[in-house]
């Protein structure tokens, strides 16, 4: 019998230095080396407000990022982490463990879900530099936050690796974004934390995704609080 063709992945994505939502899924796909086609799209502020230009064909949600399994889509970024974990179990993309992986959701869950001082404050900007800006007593308690699942991850499940659960995982592509963000606003982190982000730093695919992120030339003003008028 021939064996089953794999199905065909596009991955849609927004503009890489501000969409954090579209970094997850593609780190996640392309460090694991699960081949996809990827759709760019850019935001669009025409009209006075944020969308994303041409997104209709693809997202119901009309949002990104969107993975496209077979032409059929599959949307949001959790969603879609899981689509791709469930595609290739061999990679092993979730902990082998039980209770590792159960708290691996949990904190991809809290991520997805929680943070929005974090995010309101301190926005994906990978290509700028505002040291100390974004720093609210709201979005210093989400940083709290954050050190804290990392210092308790890597506590417990580490051991095997460099990252929250040792091996690169869904966790770790997760929380991707809020390393840029702490790199922008020069977030200083413990020794434990900053050697996290430095191994999340050092992964081809978040490398790959900063480099293409710094080309970019698109301004997008509503992701650029900080920005010199």
């Amino acid at each position: 019998m021939p064996a089953m063709a794999k199905p065909a992945l596009r991955l849609v994505v927004g503009n890489k230095n501000y969409s954090s939502w579209s970094m997850r899924p593609w780190v996640l796909a392309r460090q694991a080396q699960i081949a996809f086609e990827e759709v760019q799209l850019k935001f669009d502020e025409a009209g006075g407000g944020l969308r994303v230009a041409g997104i209709d064909p693809y997202s119901p949600a009309r949002k990104v990022p969107v993975l496209l399994v077979d032409g059929e889509p599959v949307w949001d970024s959790l969603a879609i982490c899981e689509t791709v974990a469930e595609m290739h179990p061999a990679k092993q993309l979730w902990p082998e463990d039980q209770s590792a992986r159960r708290v691996a959701r949990s904190i991809c869950a809290e991520m997805h879900s929680g943070f929005q001082a974090l995010r309101g404050a301190m926005v994906m900007n990978i290509r700028s530099r505002h040291p100390g800006k974004g720093r609210t007593p709201q979005s210093e308690k989400d940083i709290e936050r954050v050190i804290a699942i990392w210092t308790s991850c890597r506590g417990r499940f580490g051991g095997g690796g460099e990252f929250l659960f040792g091996r690169f995982s869904v966790a770790d592509a997760f929380y991707a974004p809020v390393v840029m963000r702490f790199r922008t606003y020069g977030v200083e982190v413990p020794r434990p934390a900053k050697d996290y982000c430095a191994a999340v730093e050092s992964l081809a695919a978040v490398r790959e995704w900063m480099d293409a992120a710094r080309k970019e030339m698109e301004f997008v003003a509503a992701d650029e609080p900080y920005a010199k008028k």
